[in-house]
């Protein structure tokens, strides 16, 4: 289990106490209060708060996002392993309300793979990242969407066990097909590591995704996306991954990946204890359009859209996203339908509890990490707290 810590020169947090808010429980909405001491929430309390503290003027305050699926941003790249890209992609999105981020990689030769992944290791031990997410290249070469298939190979639990070696403990997802040669063996290697397996950019049928959950997965990469569609004779894995209560699906939540129609059914059928949003963000997230590296492809963003660049100039797969968590959660009360409770849930504490860190982080609830953030009316982002300290004042 990796814990969120405060990165290296971070001030110290302060206590404070939060007034004149709408608090945001797993329980409900209720105007209240909250007081947070040492990094973390001692007190949430109804109605006017006790003592001093900073007038909120009504806003929400939600528990800190949580995004499990994460490429980069601000024109930074975490396939990379560049550190200096990887402060900035955490920046831009902890200043969108991401609080605990894992950093996601893609196919890339396993080299490159295995520097990335020692350097991005020094950054979760400093707290700025909660964990590394391998992405490929154990993927499916007809379901490889923004990943280079002259990169990809069969899957290795030995080649896994190197990578996990090289990330000191801090690798905690692997995306993998499971109908690869290998990928039952490999997904076993991965939990006996403490590495979340995770199906996806695959062309499995439904009894080899049974299969892979049997082996252990418990998460679905992006559902629908870079996989079989849901069929009434052949379901594919879509069905199987949401039938099965051991498995977590992540949805990209943008109005690009998925029609909010095929997002409602989802999140009806796996309920919000089940449910991710996830970002699966890229470089540029935050920066604009224009034309960017992912791993070793070329990507061109239009109007927010990123897809792949092809041989001959023209475009193709849609390639990760430009996509912040506030947006995914304003878009989960506006176009999803769910509660603010609800949206709190699959932005927050259920990626939190796919980490191990359900304890810790996710929800506003005394003793958890003080990370939080403040909403205006219309769900936009007014402030940003990460472990009791200000990353952006309200």
């Amino acid at each position: 289990m990796i814990a969120p810590l405060r990165p290296e020169g971070e001030d110290e947090a302060m206590s404070i106490t939060l007034a004149d808010a709408r608090v945001v429980t797993p329980g409900g909405v209720h105007d209240g209060w909250l007081t947070i001491e040492d990094g973390r929430i001692t007190h949430v309390g109804r109605g006017t708060a006790p003592g001093p503290g900073l007038g909120l003027g009504g806003r929400y305050v939600v528990p800190g996002f949580v995004d499990i699926h994460n490429h980069g941003g601000a024109g930074a790249s975490f396939p990379t392993g560049d550190p200096g890209q990887a402060h900035r992609a955490a920046a831009l999105h902890a200043r969108h309300g991401t609080t605990t981020l894992v950093a996601s990689l893609v196919t890339a030769p396993l080299d490159h793979l295995t520097r990335a992944v020692s350097a991005l290791a020094d950054l979760c031990e400093d707290g700025l990242l909660a964990g590394i997410h391998l992405e490929g290249p154990y993927i499916a070469a007809s379901r490889c969407g923004a990943h280079d298939p002259a990169l990809l190979r069969e899957p290795s639990p030995q080649e896994l066990a190197r990578l996990v070696k090289a990330g000191r403990g801090h690798v905690r997802m692997l995306t993998i097909a499971a109908e690869l040669p290998g990928a039952p063996d490999t997904i076993r290697e991965a939990v006996a590591s403490g590495v979340l397996a995770a199906l996806g950019h695959s062309d499995a049928d439904y009894g080899q995704t049974v299969a892979g959950i049997e082996a252990g997965a418990r998460v679905a990469t992006h559902l629908y996306n870079a996989m079989p569609q849901l069929g009434h004779r052949a379901p594919g894995p879509i069905a199987a991954l949401l039938e099965d209560e051991r498995v977590t699906v992540e949805l990209v939540n943008d109005g690009v990946h998925v029609h909010p129609a095929m997002l409602r059914l989802a999140c009806r059928a796996a309920g919000p204890g089940r449910t991710a949003l996830v970002t699966d963000a890229m470089a540029a997230a935050g920066a604009g359009d224009g034309t960017y590296d992912l791993g070793a492809l070329k990507v061109d963003v239009t109007g927010g859209v990123a897809r792949l660049v092809d041989g001959d100039g023209g475009l193709g797969s849609i390639a990760g996203s430009t996509l912040t968590m506030d947006v995914a959660f304003r878009r989960a009360v506006r176009e999803l339908g769910l509660s603010l409770p609800e949206a709190a849930e699959v932005t927050s504490l259920t990626p939190a509890r796919v980490l191990g860190l359900g304890d810790r982080v996710g929800s506003v609830a005394v003793g958890k990490q003080a990370d939080l953030v403040v909403l205006t009316d219309d769900l936009e982002v007014a402030g940003v707290m990460r472990h009791g300290t200000w990353i952006t004042e309200p």
